[in-house]
C-alpha cells in the first residue's frame, strides 16, 4: 500500500506528539488530500515562497515545515498575498504542506536537543519540563570542555549556517563558561527562569532590546549569565537533519529532503 498524507501525518504524531505542542500553536496538515500519496517530503524552517517553489520543483508530495504558515488567523488567501500565494502554489503542484512547531521544539531529539548536542553539552536537560522530565522546552547543560564566552561564540559561527545578522554576545569575550542554557528560536520569555538565570551563558534568539539590556545589567552584577543571539532561522534548521533522519526510519521507502536555501529574513548587513 502507498504511503499516504494521512500515514505521514500519523508518523508525525507519532515522532512530535501535538499533544507537547503549546496552546498557541497551531501545528498539524495545513493543506492537502489526507488520502493523497507521498513519496517524496521536502523539510524547511519556514514556507515561503522559495522553499514551496524547491519543494514543487522537486516534485515533493508534502512540504514539511517547522514554523506553521497559518499560525495567525487570516481572511483572504488571494495570490496577491504571501499566504495565499504559498497555499496557492502547493495546492497546484500537488503538495500538501504540514507543520510542526513547538510539538518538534519539546522532544528528546528536538530543535533545543540538538543544539545542545552540537555545542556538546553533557547531562542536557529541559529548562521547562514537560509531559515528561526528559521533555520540555530549552535545554540545560555543562559543556564536556569548559571554554571562554568569546570561544563558544566563534564555535557557533562554525557549527551555525552563516546569515546576515552573525552571532551577537553580551558579555566579556574571556568569561569563562561551562554551564550552558539555551532554547533554540525566540526565548527571551526564559531570561528570568532561574535555570537560565544560574548558568554562565544563555543561548537564544530574537532578544529584544530592553529585556537583553536587564539581563546584561543584572550580569554585570553578578546575578545572571552572559548572553548570546544567534539567528532564529539557523539554530533551528540543525533540527531538519534529525528530523529527516527519523521520518526516514519512519517511513522506510519515502524519500527524505532538506532544504539548504537560508529563509533568515534579512539579506546583508552594514557594520559601523
Amino acid at each position: 500500500m502507498p504511503t499516504t498524507v494521512a500515514d505521514v501525518a500519523a508518523a508525525v504524531e507519532s515522532l512530535w506528539p501535538a499533544s507537547g505542542a503549546e496552546g498557541w500553536d497551531a501545528v498539524g496538515l495545513v493543506a492537502g488530500d489526507p488520502d493523497a500519496e507521498v513519496r517524496r517530503i521536502h523539510l524547511a524552517v519556514d514556507a515561503v515562497l522559495d522553499t514551496v517553489d524547491e519543494a514543487v520543483e522537486a516534485s515533493a508530495d508534502m512540504l514539511l515545515v517547522h514554523h506553521p504558515l497559518l499560525l495567525r488567523g487570516v481572511t483572504s488567501v488571494a495570490e496577491d498575498r504571501y499566504k495565499g500565494a504559498v497555499v496557492s502554489r502547493l495546492i497546484r503542484g500537488g503538495t500538501a504542506l504540514l507543520a510542526a512547531h513547538t510539538n518538534a521544539d519539546v522532544v528528546e531529539t528536538g530543535t533545543s536537543a540538538v543544539l545542545a548536542s552540537r555545542i556538546g553539552l553533557a547531562d542536557a536537560a529541559p529548562i521547562v519540563a514537560g509531559e515528561s522530565p526528559s521533555r520540555g522546552l530549552g535545554r540545560v547543560g555543562t559543556l564536556r570542555e569548559p571554554t571562554s564566552l568569546g570561544r563558544l561564540a566563534r564555535a557557533l559561527s562554525d557549527i551555525l549556517p552563516p546569515t546576515a545578522g552573525g552571532i551577537r554576545v553580551a558579555g566579556d569575550y574571556d568569561r569563562a563558561v561551562s554551564r550552558v542554557a539555551l532554547c533554540a528560536g525566540a526565548g527571551d520569555s526564559l531570561l528570568g527562569h532561574p535555570t537560565v538565570t544560574g548558568a554562565d551563558v544563555y543561548l537564544t534568539s530574537d532578544l529584544r532590546h530592553h529585556p537583553a539590556s536587564e539581563a546584561r545589567e543584572a550580569a554585570l552584577l553578578g546575578r545572571g549569565p552572559a548572553l548570546i543571539d544567534v539567528s532564529h532561522w539557523s539554530a533551528e534548521w540543525l533540527w531538519l537533519e534529525t528530523a529527516g533522519e527519523e521520518l526516514r526510519s519512519a517511513l522506510p521507502g519515502v524519500t527524505v529532503t532538506v532544504s539548504e536555501l537560508r529563509t533568515d529574513p534579512w539579506d546583508f548587513l552594514i557594520v559601523q
